[in-house]
C-alpha cells in the first residue's frame, strides 16, 4: 500500500517544482519587459497559476526576488572561465567583453534590483557577493604596479562597473558598441 502512494508524491513533487519554476520565469519575463516591481497578480497570471500558488511557494515578494536573483547569477559564471590569453592586457580586454555582454542582458534586472534591493537582505547580500567576485578578478590578473596604486586601481574598477555602463546605456543614450568602445578605451588607456 505504501509503494502506490509513491508515485503520486512524486507527481506533486515534480508539479511542485515546475509551478515554482513557472513562477520564477514569470517573475523573469516581466522584470525584462519593463516591469520593475511587478505584483503577485501579475506574476501569477504571466505563470497561468493561482494567487494562492505564488505564495505557496514564496512566503513573500522578497522572497520571490531572492529566487530570480539566483536564476540571475548563472549569468555571471562566465566571468569565472579561464581567460583565453596568458597576457595581462589582453585578459583585461576579456573582462571588458565578458562584462559589458553580461550586463546589457541583464539591463533590465539591474534597474528592478536597484529599485528593491534596500528592501531584500538576500538582494543585498547577492549584489555584495558579486561585486566581490569582480574586484577579485581583477586582483588576481593585474599587475601590482596596478593593483598597488589606488587611483588606478579603483578607477578601473568603477570603469567597469554595472553602474556606469547602466549610465552610458540610459542616461547617456549610447549603442552599446560605442558605450563598449568608451568603457574599453578608457580601462587600457588606466592601465597603461
Amino acid at each position: 500500500m505504501l509503494k502506490s502512494d509513491a508515485p503520486p508524491q512524486d507527481g506533486r513533487h515534480r508539479r511542485s517544482h515546475v509551478s515554482r519554476d513557472k513562477i520564477v520565469a514569470a517573475m523573469l519575463e516581466l522584470v525584462a519587459e519593463g516591469r520593475i516591481a511587478p505584483s503577485a497578480d501579475e506574476v501569477a497570471s504571466r505563470a497561468k497559476v493561482g494567487l494562492r500558488t505564488v505564495f505557496r511557494h514564496f512566503a513573500d515578494m522578497e522572497s520571490l526576488y531572492a529566487a530570480l536573483t539566483h536564476t540571475l547569477a548563472e549569468q555571471y559564471e562566465m566571468w569565472l572561465i579561464p581567460f583565453d590569453s596568458s597576457d595581462w592586457r589582453e585578459q583585461l580586454i576579456e573582462v571588458v567583453e565578458r562584462r559589458t555582454a553580461t550586463y546589457e542582458r541583464l539591463l533590465p534586472f539591474k534597474r528592478a534590483g536597484d529599485a528593491h534591493r534596500h528592501m531584500s537582505p538576500a538582494m543585498q547580500s547577492h549584489h555584495t557577493h558579486i561585486l566581490g567576485i569582480m574586484r577579485q578578478r581583477l586582483l588576481s590578473f593585474l599587475p601590482a604596479s596596478i593593483t598597488n596604486d589606488v587611483l588606478r586601481f579603483e578607477t578601473i574598477d568603477l570603469m567597469l562597473s554595472f553602474d556606469v555602463w547602466e549610465r552610458l546605456r540610459d542616461q547617456q543614450k549610447l549603442d552599446p558598441t560605442v558605450a563598449r568602445q568608451i568603457v574599453e578605451h578608457e580601462v587600457v588607456r588606466l592601465a597603461g
